[in-house]
């Protein structure tokens, strides 16, 4: 079956590299669209990028797997291998242990484990060095029920520790959004419904999808909201909050001495871990934090959207008097804050479209202005221009989206760690300074 599999996938890489026509533009499209900003192996990641085509491409409504069947004279037991492909994903797996044709591997964005096999007895021979808890960066894809193979060339990591396991799996959200949570359907569903229940508690609390407050009010009320989220939750959950420390661990069936070691790694309120173990729940809501300058500002404009998220920007006044100033071609600021807006990803198409909406023919004026684009037709021409400078067009997952508890206690622990070594230095620095 191993060796089926190896056969039928480079067939299918060929069928996919070979053709012409719709298949060959869509190829194309899809590595422009999906090009990872970052990577160590740009080798190994323009074939994963061929690789994710070949299971999640579309050519009009047919996948290139639909296309390579149909085409192609397979048994139905191939027929069947080739199209559970595509439930293939990409993911940051850790290595459990090693078997003697492949891996026990967990994916760290969701905690599964899966017994991998490698098809191709050269690369299985490069890969005996790889120990237990090193990291691997990959495809794979199901060769039975019970087990999967590669399907990618692997990139390997090493072992890492949380800070830089917690920057890996901010490097693969960024550039593999589409494979977040690819073999846990259900935990993507969750992200997404908290993303539109922390709009709901924004729109109750401020009676409104857009307001304008200074950054420091913004902090404190952002914190008031997520206290609420986390009580209503746990009230939900029939946890009380006058419970005390041991009933606490003794509901949730741990120890007290465990809480309290998961709460000092995290840097966490030790009620509030031994809550969230008893919850049972599998994802829990990051808290949000504004960045130093957000906090600063004197004024600070919050959009809010069920799918776009929270969007905090301090210019956004200043770029709506521009609109409206007959005279803003003497502003020197126009330029830059019209360039700004356009690469800074936090600008999205939502803002833009609030701009648009609110302000059609100044925006329009000045973006052909200030980009020297005459014919610049703002309903017509706003999509691709926003395109050209990588922005969605479609919402993707906001940083406010709850996560799986597991990766939020490693970005916890991750901080926390990172904060005893700025300690550590900062305390050698000033011994140091005392003998000179």
């Amino acid at each position: 079956m191993l060796e089926k599999a190896l056969q039928l996938k480079e067939d299918l890489v060929n069928f996919v590299l070979d053709a012409e026509g719709d298949l060959a533009v869509a190829l194309e499209s899809y590595a422009a669209a999906n090009a990872a900003k970052t990577s160590a192996n740009p080798l190994a990641q323009r074939q994963m990028t061929i690789d994710a085509f070949t299971c999640e491409g579309k050519v009009g409504d047919k996948t290139p797997i639909d296309l390579f069947i149909s085409e192609s004279e397979l048994s139905p037991e191939e027929q069947n291998l080739v199209n559970n492909w595509q439930r293939s994903f990409a993911g940051l797996f850790e290595i459990i242990k090693s078997l003697p044709d492949g891996f026990e591997l967990m994916n760290w964005l969701t905690a599964k484990k899966y017994i991998v096999k490698q098809p191709d007895k050269q690369k299985l021979k490069e890969m005996e060095r790889f120990k237990p808890g090193e990291i691997l960066l990959t495809r794979i894809a199901p060769l039975n029920e019970k087990e999967w193979f590669f399907f990618s060339p692997y990139v390997a990591m090493g072992k890492l520790g949380k800070p830089k396991l917690a920057v890996a799996i901010g490097n693969f959200k960024e550039n593999y959004k589409s494979n977040l949570y690819g073999d846990a359907p259900e935990l993507l569903e969750e992200a997404w419904e908290s993303v539109a229940r922390y709009h709901q508690e924004f729109l109750n609390f401020f009676d409104a999808e857009k307001i304008t407050i200074s950054g420091h009010e913004l902090n404190k009320k952002l914190a008031e909201i997520q206290d609420k989220m986390v009580k209503d939750r746990l009230k939900a959950a029939g946890i009380d909050e006058s419970t005390s420390l041991g009933e606490l661990a003794a509901e949730a069936g741990i120890s007290e001495a465990e809480i309290t070691a998961a709460a000092a790694e995290s840097g966490a309120d030790t009620k509030e871990v031994a809550k969230m173990f008893k919850s049972g729940s599998k994802m829990v809501l990051p808290k949000v934090e504004l960045p130093e300058e957000i906090k600063r500002a004197n004024e600070v404009t919050a959009f809010s959207h069920p799918h776009w998220g929270q969007m905090f920007i301090p210019t956004y006044t200043e770029f709506t008097q521009i609109l409206t100033d007959s005279d803003w071609k003497n502003n020197p600021q126009a330029a830059s804050l019209v360039r700004q807006y356009l690469q800074n990803p936090k600008i999205n198409y939502f803002v833009w479209q609030q701009l648009a909406e609110k302000y059609p023919t100044q925006l329009e004026q000045l973006l052909q202005a200030i980009l020297e684009r005459p014919n610049f037709n703002l309903k017509q021409d706003l999509p691709g221009l926003l395109k050209e400078y990588d922005k969605p067009l479609e919402p993707e997952l906001p940083e406010s989206a709850s996560v799986p508890v597991h990766l939020h206690n490693l970005f916890q622990e991750a901080v926390a760690q990172l904060n005893k070594s700025k300690s550590k230095s900062k305390g050698k620095k000033k011994k140091s300074k005392g003998f000179q």
